[in-house]
């Protein structure tokens, strides 16, 4: 499998197709099993396990050590891609910058020259928050492993148990501030007709007719429903980027897009969604639900 220079593999990502879709995707935010299997042995390839369960924390780490891409490195949302839980900040508030960083280039990925591909078996409920987290840090190269783990293994490439060896990058983020918001910037800002607020649960969590994990049911008044499950097919690819674009034709002129879920995780695959379809106002309210309910 030869190596690539970033340049020519961000040459590659724009080629990229869904094997489901005769259109093409945004490309820079997605690879294909294909590509990743060519780069498996690319340097400046970082690939990243997110698998994770809300119902069982351990079990994403327990799937990894018994079975994964090779390569690839476990991240892990409670311990890895969030901070602990305090009063304030909902169920997974963002992690500190310096401690993420630190953990980044622990599995070897260098600040804005490696790409990073997240992959998890959910329909990208968390690899796109390690997609939004990168970029948030000021990373841009970063893309999610279309159809997932799933995905890569009915393409027919094999899996491993051998635990990747630590690799030594240098990761100094540049916090990108106007990325995310907090309760108080979506109190003042929500009612305003430039500003949505978009709620990306499921529509019965939003009608609050179901709440399987917050204390109170509902949603933030003034918030319309876009369910983030909308995104992909029920095996996880990503729609079309025409889909993509199609499913925002009501918001794309707004000025401000404010998204947020229960807490802060599945909002970022309507992010990811927002900037396929070519709409970069997207911002992520990370305290969620479990934020906005902590106050009431």
């Amino acid at each position: 499998m030869p190596n690539t220079t970033l340049g020519e593999a961000a040459l590659r990502l724009r080629s990229v197709t869904t094997p489901t879709a005769s259109l093409s995707t945004s490309p820079q935010f997605v690879v294909s099993p294909a590509w990743l299997f060519e780069h498996l042995e690319d340097p400046q390839v970082v690939i990243v396990d997110c698998r994770f369960s809300l119902a069982d924390p351990q079990l994403g780490h327990k799937q990894y050590k018994i079975s994964h891409i090779e390569g690839s490195y476990y991240l892990d949302l409670n311990q890895d891609l969030s901070s602990p839980v305090g009063k304030h900040g909902g169920r997974h508030p963002l992690p500190n910058p310096n401690d993420i960083a630190n953990k980044l280039a622990a599995i070897g990925v260098n600040y804005q020259k490696s790409l990073v591909v997240a992959y998890d078996d959910s329909r990208f409920a968390f690899a796109s928050r390690l997609w939004w987290l990168l970029r948030y840090l000021g990373h841009e190269q970063v893309a999610v492993l279309d159809g997932g783990l799933a995905g890569w293994q009915k393409a027919g490439y094999s899996v491993t148990d051998v635990i990747s060896s630590p690799r030594m990058g240098t990761f100094v983020p540049q916090v990108q501030t106007e990325k995310v918001v907090n309760i108080t910037a979506v109190k003042s800002r929500k009612d305003s007709h430039e500003v949505v607020l978009v709620d990306s649960r499921e529509s019965d969590r939003y009608r609050g007719e179901r709440e399987p994990i917050d204390r109170i049911a509902g949603h933030i008044p003034g918030a319309v429903n876009y369910p983030w499950q909308e995104v992909t097919d029920s095996s996880g690819y990503l729609l079309p980027q025409e889909e993509q674009q199609r499913r925002w034709e009501k918001l794309k002129t707004a000025e401000e897009i404010l998204v947020y879920c229960g807490s802060g995780v599945t909002a970022c695959v309507n992010l990811l969604s927002l900037e396929l379809a070519g709409i970069s106002k997207g911002k992520l309210y990370a305290g969620s639900w479990s934020d906005w309910i902590s106050y009431l």
